[in-house]
């Protein structure tokens, strides 16, 4: 297993993203400010962006895993090994997800911790 970050090209992989994110044009918002890394075992298997939100906080914008490799531990591998990168640059990081218990589930076994909700973000 090989973790990569993407200086160049990162819209190679934006099937992935869409997976996270359905919007192309919310992507585009971050993707070039954000650092993105690609996890490969024997192919790609996840993807993620995270963007520098100033004092001390960065948030994960996006992770995807391929579908036939989801609930494998990709994602909580590439998780891990974010928190560990970060270490020392940010004092924080942040992650914003839809009101589905399956990714509030998720992003609280990786160690996060429930802060608020923002009613009608999505619509």
């Amino acid at each position: 297993m090989n973790i990569i970050q993407l200086t160049e090209n990162k819209k190679q992989h934006i099937d992935l993203l869409l997976l996270a994110d359905e919007q192309e044009s919310m992507i585009d918002r971050y993707l070039e400010r954000g650092d993105m890394f690609v996890l490969d075992d024997g192919g790609v298997k996840a993807v993620c962006v995270v963007t520098d939100e100033e004092d001390g906080v960065c948030e994960l914008k996006n992770i995807a895993v391929t579908p036939e490799y989801q609930r494998q531990g990709y994602g909580k591998k590439l998780i891990k090994y974010l928190l560990t990168n970060y270490i020392g640059k940010y004092s924080r990081m942040i992650v914003g997800t839809g009101d589905v218990p399956s990714a509030v589930g998720f992003y609280t076994s990786c160690g996060f911790k429930y802060s608020h909700r923002i009613e009608n973000f999505f619509t």
